[in-house]
């Protein structure tokens, strides 16, 4: 399984991805320690979470990136998408957490 957090001041939208794209669920989580670990408990009882694509890591996802980083998820700072084709299709934040691991 594949995690996928697209990340903001207050919320994280997280998505759980098969090997091969195939979304298995979307949730939102609160941007504070309780979030995280919600997060990673609800993203690891859908299956085992090896990596981790979140958006961020050096600014709204820094916190949850450290809290993956200690609890064993390979981690990658996912790309931002283009923004031209963001205003085209609006935002989306759980097609955004979805894409993060193709964007890693």
């Amino acid at each position: 399984m594949v995690l996928g957090v697209d990340t903001h001041r207050d919320v994280h939208v997280a998505a759980v991805l098969s090997l091969v794209g195939v979304v298995i669920g979307t949730e939102v989580f609160p941007a504070i320690a309780a979030g995280y670990r919600e997060l990673l408990e609800w993203a690891t009882g859908l299956g085992a979470v090896r990596r981790a694509g979140v958006e961020g890591v050096g600014s709204f996802g820094a916190a949850l990136s450290r809290y993956l980083l200690t609890h064993g998820v390979d981690l990658f700072d996912a790309n931002r998408p283009d923004a031209t084709d963001r205003r085209r299709r609006g935002k989306p934040d759980p097609l955004d957490a979805q894409t993060r691991p193709g964007r890693c």
